[in-house]
This record gives structure tokens, C-alpha cells and sequence, in this order.
């Protein structure tokens, strides 16, 4: 019996599937920081957690908790070429350690792309997610678009759904629902840096220093990931390891930290497109703009709207590229 992933045939509507829950640990949370770096505050300091979280477990890194929903989502997406966007991700709850993730993924579109002459028919799958924890709440939910290849090169499957009207945008009142408005941020209070406060509207950020991309199959593997083409190069249209999506995001929000050094959580994307590939040893560097503040008075607290580009660079002489366009709400002080 062979056992691999599924073709764009092989989609249909309210098709649906699950994956094993994962219970987050700190092995979890150590290997990311052994990749990233990242300098988001309360993950790496459990015990001022405690006091503004009121949660004795230590807070998840939020993006620790998104990739691994999304890396439960990829039974779908196994021979994915790539992942054209995310829409409508909201993080409703904080997530800790010690939470186990349970993601649901059902099949809401299908669009075949135009033939083109010389190459193989390929598809666009519009999946929903939805991630519950242990207690039965949604901590996420949000909606993402693998491109997958068909099994007959000559397909015509008749699947012509508009994409774009799947999914929803993130509204203000999205965000606002999701900031956790019982935490008590005084702790934070002697952090030094900049505030979110202090942040003017539009004000740009450009991170000189770049970060070599490394170790992609580990976070593949770590967060349950099956997309094939990331690790193996053979099954890659590059003809090398594809680099998953998430790693790029998640290099790029490290970066993100030590522009704003007093952020507290991730709390929705509004849209996060790649669109451009990137490989393992590739140079990545982050320019932002913070392009809205919103006082949270409930909690002392500022959300940002921050807008942010990921450039990439590979060769000799080197060439650099826009791979990543990532448009979020971060709540900090």
C-alpha cells in the first residue's frame, strides 16, 4: 500500500481531517528559540508571565502555537508547491504550556489554474482551520491556500471557485476581542526600549542585521509539518529544500523584537502572502512600519498595526528579493 498525499483530484468540498493533538512543552518552546532568537518577553521570562498572566504555566510563544496548528493542517497540502496566503487568523485565547492543540481543517474551495502550455495542471485548495485546546475553546481559527499539483498533467477538473471571496478579514473589533484584558501589565512598567506609546503612526523600521536561514526541516518536523517539498529537494520545483512559510515569518517577528522590545503577544494576521520562495542558507533581514496606534485603556496597554516586508538573499554576486508581506496586530506597553 503506498501512503502519500493527495492530489488536487482528489479534493471536494467539506472534505475534513484532523491530526494528533500536541500537548506544548518546554522542548517545544527551547527548540524555537534555539532557531530564532526571538526576544519576545514574557515566553523567555516565566516568571514575569506568572505575575501579568496570572497563568502559574509560562505563556507560549504565540507563534510557536501557530505554526504547530498549521503544520496540523498539512495532511491537505503534501505535495504543496506553495502556500499562496493566510487570511482571517485571529488568536483568540493566550496560549500556554502545558496546552494541548487540536486543529480541524476543512476543505472550503477549489480553483484549477489556468493551463499553461509546457507545464503540469496544478490547483489552489482554500482550507479552513479551526484549533481548539483541551477545554474545547477556539484558540484559532483562520483560513490558508496550498497550491497542489494534479495527478493527470493534462487535467481539467472544472473546479473554478473565486478565492477571493473566501476567508475573512480581520476587523478592529477581531482584535479587540482577543486582547486579554484581565492581565496586569505593572511588571511591565521598568522595561526600557522603545513603547509601543512612543510609536508614531507610519514610522518605519528598517533591521540592518540579516539572520542565515538554518535547521528548516527541524521546525518542519517539530510543528508536524508534511509538506514534502520542504524536506526533500527532489520533490521541490527549486531543486532544493523549500523553505516552510512559517519559518520565514517566524525569523522575520524575531527581527520585528528588537525593534519593539516591549511587545507582549501576537494577536491576529490580516494577511500574510508569500511571494517569493526561500531556501535553507538564505540571508533574511525585516523592514516595518507601524502603520496604526490603538491605546487598550482596559489594560494600560497599545495595540499595533504593524506592516512588514522579509527581503531575501542568496548568490554570489548576491541577489535580494521581497519573499514574505505580513500585515499583523501585536499588543504591547
Amino acid at each position: 500500500m503506498k501512503v502519500a498525499g493527495p492530489y488536487f483530484e482528489d479534493f471536494h468540498h467539506d472534505l475534513e481531517f484532523d491530526a494528533p493533538a500536541v500537548t506544548l512543552t518546554a522542548g517545544h518552546a527551547a527548540l524555537h528559540q534555539a532557531l530564532f532568537g526571538d526576544r519576545l518577553r514574557l515566553p523567555l521570562d516565566h516568571a514575569t508571565s506568572t505575575r501579568i498572566t496570572s497563568s502559574p504555566a509560562p505563556l507560549c510563544h504565540p507563534l510557536l502555537a501557530i505554526n504547530i496548528a498549521i503544520g496540523q493542517s498539512t495532511w491537505a497540502s503534501q505535495r504543496v508547491k506553495a502556500n499562496l496566503f493566510y487570511r482571517g487568523l485571529v488568536l483568540r485565547r493566550p496560549v500556554f504550556l502545558g496546552d494541548t492543540l487540536y486543529t480541524r481543517t476543512r476543505v472550503v474551495g477549489l480553483r484549477q489554474n489556468k493551463p499553461q502550455a509546457g507545464r503540469a495542471a496544478t490547483g489552489i485548495v482554500a482550507l479552513e482551520m479551526t484549533t481548539t485546546n483541551q477545554h474545547g475553546e477556539t484558540v484559532l481559527h483562520f483560513w490558508r491556500c496550498p497550491m497542489i499539483p494534479c495527478r493527470d498533467p493534462e487535467a481539467r477538473t472544472g473546479h473554478v471557485d473565486d478565492l477571493e471571496t473566501i476567508g475573512q478579514g480581520v476587523t478592529l473589533d477581531d482584535v479587540l476581542t482577543a486582547v486579554p484584558t484581565h492581565w496586569d501589565i505593572t511588571p511591565a512598567s521598568g522595561w526600557l526600549g522603545m513603547r509601543a506609546s512612543n510609536v508614531a503612526p507610519n514610522q518605519r523600521f528598517v533591521i540592518e542585521s540579516r539572520d542565515t536561514i538554518t535547521s528548516a526541516p527541524e521546525l518542519v518536523r517539530l510543528s508536524l509539518n508534511m509538506a514534502m517539498a520542504h524536506t526533500d529537494a527532489r520533490l521541490s520545483y527549486l531543486g532544493e529544500r523549500l523553505v516552510f512559510g512559517g519559518h520565514t515569518i517566524f525569523m522575520g517577528f524575531a527581527q520585528i523584537t528588537r525593534g519593539l522590545p516591549n511587545l507582549l503577544t501576537v494577536l491576529a494576521w490580516e494577511s500574510c502572502d508569500h511571494v517569493a520562495p526561500v531556501v535553507e542558507g538564505d540571508r533574511l533581514r525585516t523592514e516595518f512600519t507601524v502603520t496604526d496606534v490603538k491605546p487598550v485603556d482596559a489594560l494600560g496597554a497599545s495595540l499595533l498595526r504593524i506592516d512588514a516586508e522579509c527581503f531575501s538573499a542568496r548568490g554570489a554576486p548576491e541577489e535580494e528579493t521581497r519573499v514574505l508581506d505580513w500585515k499583523f496586530w501585536a499588543l504591547g506597553v
